[in-house]
């Protein structure tokens, strides 16, 4: 059990559990995913940690075959300026290792923000909280699991 997945428990949300072996090797842990769960990278969504004007992390979370667009997030937050956060205080905040940094769960509530791509799908995959670990969900429970704003996040 991962917190993630506790907290998609405790809110008795319908989700699924798919876990696979993962390649210490992989390039991307998405496109890892995607590719060992047989399922299409749009509908698997990565989980990235940014910061705002130099203060505040919030959480993106976008397709794993896209890229982040920094302009857009600060855009949606409300911010002059958005980059990604540093490693170790992306996983102090989260309290998952990069790479299995699950939107659900986080030790620290951050704002966050989802591609309104996830709307498209009936469900999506987000990490459960650790490597070859994944939930798949609903994108509306897991707007309501985490608080966050649907958001333009890429081009």
């Amino acid at each position: 059990m991962t917190p993630a997945i506790n907290l998609a428990k405790q809110h008795k949300i319908v989700y699924q559990i798919h876990q696979y072996q993962h390649a210490p090797n992989a390039v991307s842990y998405g496109l890892e995913a995607a590719d060992k769960l047989g399922c299409n990278a749009s509908q698997v969504y990565k989980t990235l940690i940014a910061e705002l004007d130099k203060n505040q992390l919030v959480v993106a979370v976008l397709p794993v075959n896209k890229q982040l667009n920094l302009k857009l997030l600060a855009k949606a937050a409300g911010a002059k300026k958005a980059e990604m956060a540093k490693p170790d205080a992306a996983q102090r905040a989260t309290g998952y290792l990069l790479g299995g940094v699950s939107p659900l769960g986080q030790k620290k509530r951050l704002k966050s923000y989802i591609c309104q791509t996830a709307q498209q799908h009936q469900t999506l995959f987000v990490s459960a909280g650790k490597r070859g670990l994944e939930i798949e969900l609903q994108p509306q429970d897991l707007q309501q699991l985490t608080l966050a704003k649907f958001a333009r996040l890429t081009d």
